[in-house]
Parts: structure tokens; sequence; C-alpha cells
């Protein structure tokens, strides 16, 4: 009986708690965009080669086309001849395709937080939390007592 007394007091003395330490933890991730956007650009060709002949009983000849202008004359037995090549470029619209990547790198830490408590305590809520304390410091004192009690009525001497 005597120690089952002990090993009650022992266990009511012996408290469970559930404290959880919050860790940092960190927590990364890579998200990569492709973007494709095709936008109209304007480049220039090389002209084509035209070949244009005339022939004419004149004494004055003259070969037009969309790129150049010649003019060939015969006087006093002199052949002039000119050639007059028109400013020209040829566009022509192509679709140019553009291509954006864009890494966006997200970085998550958690880290300890505390979180206050907006309330205040009511006055039953203070009484059970002193009274926890009473409580814990009457199972001390009483462990004490038991001790001292075994040693005093059970045949072991002290040194």
């Amino acid at each position: 009986m005597k120690n089952f007394i002990l090993l009650s007091l022992l266990f009511l003395s012996v408290a469970c708690g559930t404290i959880k330490q919050v860790t940092p933890r960190e927590q990364t991730t890579v998200e990569i965009r492709t973007e494709t956007v095709y936008v109209p650009d304007t480049v220039y060709i090389e002209l084509p080669r035209i070949v244009e002949k005339v022939q004419t009983l004149d004494t004055t000849s003259v070969l037009e086309n969309k790129y150049a202008k010649s003019t060939a004359s015969v006087s006093d037995g002199i052949l002039a001849h000119s050639l007059e090549v028109k400013p020209v470029r040829e566009p022509a619209i192509v679709q140019k395709e553009i291509v954006y990547k864009d890494s966006i790198i997200v970085k998550q830490v958690d880290v300890d937080h505390y979180i206050e408590v907006p309330a205040e305590l009511t006055a039953w809520q203070s009484f059970k939390i002193k009274l926890g304390g009473y409580a814990f410091a009457l199972i001390i004192i009483l462990i004490v007592v038991a001790i001292l009690y075994v040693m005093f009525h059970s045949k072991i001497t002290l040194l």
C-alpha cells in the first residue's frame, strides 16, 4: 500500500505537455514563363533583273520600267545614251518571332512567430491557472513528506 501511494504521487507529479517548437522552414519555387510574340517587321528584298529591248527608226528611243528609265538619241552620227535608276526599295512584310523567357523565383521562409492574444483572461481563468500552480507545489510537498516518512519509519539510517 505504501508503494502504491508513492507511485500514485510520483505519477501525479509528472505533467503532460504538448509544447511544439516551430522550426524555420524555407521553400523555394522557380516558375518559368515563356511567351512568344509575333511582330510584323519589314524586310527589303533584292530587285529582280529586268531586260527590255526596243528598236526604232526615230533618232530618240526611251525605255522605262518601274525601276529605271533609259534614253538614247542619235544626232550628227553620235549616239548619246543615258540611264536613270529610280530610288526604289521593295518592302516585304514578314512576321518576326520574339520569344520572352521569364523566370520567377519565389522564396518563402516560415520563421518562429508569436501570436498576440487580444483578450485578457477572465477572473475564473486566472483562478484556474493559480490553482494549478498551488496544486503543483502541494504535490512536491507531499512527495518530500512521503520520502521523509519512508526514511524515518524504515530501518534505513542516514550517514
